[in-house]
């Protein structure tokens, strides 16, 4: 029997079915059988989930896991506005056209920052959207005894269909409502009193990607982890001169192991998928947010009336 019980996966293109566990067991139960269905069913199949859990998943599928594309989510997907553009969709775009991909994704584990978190919940929320009318099914185990309350009702909101601890048939969920998620967690992001300050406009721009990076150097950054820290801080401050009223602020600091460097800015980003959208390869432009994503190790982002605040971390 499958992990998704009919008729989820047949009524709508994509299904995004949370599946709740208790134990090894449990969890092993429902991702197995998920794969394995979509391997007999010819299916391409992914697994994005944390070391421990992909190394029990590969055991349980022995020889099969050959045929299976696995990626640890605590590399992969260590920013969770990475995930939809450089595991999720990066899997499914490179699949012929119309063939339904399986894809088990856990962005969510005992041992997320509570600064961490609001970026999770977000990036759930935003895969509905992400995904729609696209051919696909995407599982996201999460731990019903290790996980906060917090996080097991965020995902009823978050997923269309549930699978609860200790059965394989999916239900309805009575508390969906993603876009209440994505606005829920759109929080203000407290300046930080002993950061560096650096007003830019566009006469500016070059300077302020030396001021950034000559800070995180003096704070520890170095190598390519410097090398990224310039990439985010170029494409902020220039989203900010372009489309976020021609000037801005950015701050840069020192924060329990990261470099922390934060842009503002007076314009508003009305698209909540804004950085986590693939960028069609004859498309000019518009990729900045994007590559922000991808080298960051996190990505948090508040917009409102006032303005749009971008702040990334950097492990050094």
């Amino acid at each position: 029997m499958s992990a998704v019980a009919e008729p989820f996966g047949s009524v709508e293109p994509f299904v995004h079915p949370a599946l709740f566990y208790r134990d090894e067991g449990e969890y092993l139960d429902g991702t197995v059988s998920f794969v394995r269905d979509g391997l007999e069913a010819g299916d391409p199949v992914a697994v994005a989930v944390p070391g421990k859990n992909l190394a029990l998943i590969r055991d349980a599928l022995g020889e099969d896991a050959g045929a299976v594309r696995m990626l640890d989510m605590r590399e992969a997907g260590r920013n969770p506005g990475r995930i939809i553009p450089g595991v999720l969709r990066a899997f499914a775009d490179a699949q012929p056209e119309g063939r339904r991909v399986r894809i088990i994704g856990e962005p969510i584990w005992a041992g997320r920052s509570d600064t961490e978190y609001p970026a999770c919940a977000q990036h759930e929320a935003l895969i509905n959207a992400a995904f729609r009318g696209r051919t696909a099914t995407i599982l996201c185990p999460y731990d019903a005894r290790g996980l906060p309350e917090q996080v097991l009702a965020d995902a009823y909101a978050t997923h269309p269909v549930v699978i609860p601890t200790g059965s394989r048939a999916g239900q309805a969920s009575g508390a969906y409502a993603p876009d209440d998620v994505v606005a829920r967690y759109n929080e203000p992001l407290t300046p930080v009193a002993d950061a560096l300050v650096f007003p830019f406009d566009s006469d500016s721009l070059s300077h302020a990607r030396h001021v950034a990076t000559g800070e995180g150097a003096r704070l520890g950054l170095a190598g390519v982890k410097l090398e990224d820290l310039a990439i985010a801080a170029a494409e902020l401050t220039t989203n900010s001169v372009v489309h976020g009223g021609g000037t801005g602020t950015l701050r840069v600091w020192a924060e329990d192991g990261y470099v922390v460097c934060e842009v503002r800015d007076r314009g508003r980003l009305a698209d909540p998928l804004a950085g986590r959208r693939p960028a069609p390869r004859d498309q000019r432009g518009g990729r900045g947010l994007l590559l922000v994503n991808l080298v960051a190790d996190l990505v948090r982002l508040h917009t409102g009336a006032d303005g749009t605040t971008v702040r990334c971390w950097f492990a050094c």
